[in-house]
């Protein structure tokens, strides 16, 4: 497997939901990794997503979702299981819904157990389960990615490595952790930060070159997104990331 680009974003309206699931695939893009809310109305009829929308190649080629592990949240995880099965997803990415403040390196292991139970479930249904860490959620210092994938079972989940969320939690040195966490990571979001706003790729403060030559080093094959949640244009900010991320790859 070669290299494939996606976009993501939060869209407000239906008319903006419309304009990216149209316009991705114009821009260049292979695919979409889709916001709970973009198929939240579908998780009960797939065959309404799948007449919807199926005609496009890679429109869910990842869901993301969350959730705090709860007997509800897990019952909710494994519906979205079922639904990206029956679309054709290739991963669910998961955001841990749990503030940073309280947890313990013990808290983390536990979390680390249950997901790998659940990872192993994903791959009965045909998916990958990965683990997107986010500022203040458990998996944010440094620490606590190697307390939470020394902890997993083997091969049972993967690490999406969000640029912009490793910076905001104090990590600075993100080349680190993509060389560090190369045998885990199945995904990449790659978003700009600057004065604690999110923003389009090449107009924060981030510095991408090393974080490029980092994924070329590790060998890096697989789906790497933009995860543009500046609020601007869909149309402007899909046309700027793929330029983005198309030259910095080359």
């Amino acid at each position: 497997m070669t290299i494939k680009l996606a976009f993501s974003r939060p869209t407000s309206t239906t008319e903006e939901q419309t304009l990216l699931f149209e316009q991705y695939r114009t821009v260049g893009y292979d695919g979409l990794q889709l916001k709970e809310s973009q198929y939240a109305p579908f998780l009960t009829n797939p065959e309404r997503f799948i007449e919807t929308w199926g005609h496009l190649p890679g429109i869910g080629s990842a869901l993301i979702t969350g959730g705090n592990l709860s007997d509800a949240s897990t019952e909710k995880l494994r519906h979205v299981f079922r639904f990206a099965s029956a679309i054709g997803t290739e991963r669910i990415v998961y955001c841990h819904g749990i503030p940073r403040a309280d947890v313990t390196p013990a808290d983390i292991r536990r979390y680390a157990d249950v997901l790998s139970e659940l990872g192993l479930e994903a791959q009965q249904e045909g998916l990958k389960l990965s683990l997107h860490h986010h500022f203040n959620n458990p998996v944010m210092h440094r620490d606590d990615f190697d307390i939470f994938f020394n902890q997993i079972k083997e091969h049972s989940v993967g690490l999406t490595v969000d640029t912009a969320h490793l910076v905001k939690s104090g990590i600075m040195d993100v080349s680190e952790i993509i060389r560090s966490f190369g045998h885990v990571i199945d995904n990449f979001h790659l978003k700009d930060f600057d004065q604690g706003e999110w923003r389009v790729l090449g107009q924060g403060s981030i510095d991408f070159g090393d974080i490029f030559e980092a994924i070329r080093e590790i060998g890096y094959t697989g789906w790497i997104s933009a995860d543009e949640e500046s609020g601007g244009s869909v149309m402007e900010g899909m046309k700027d990331c793929y330029a983005f991320m198309k030259d910095g790859l080359k």
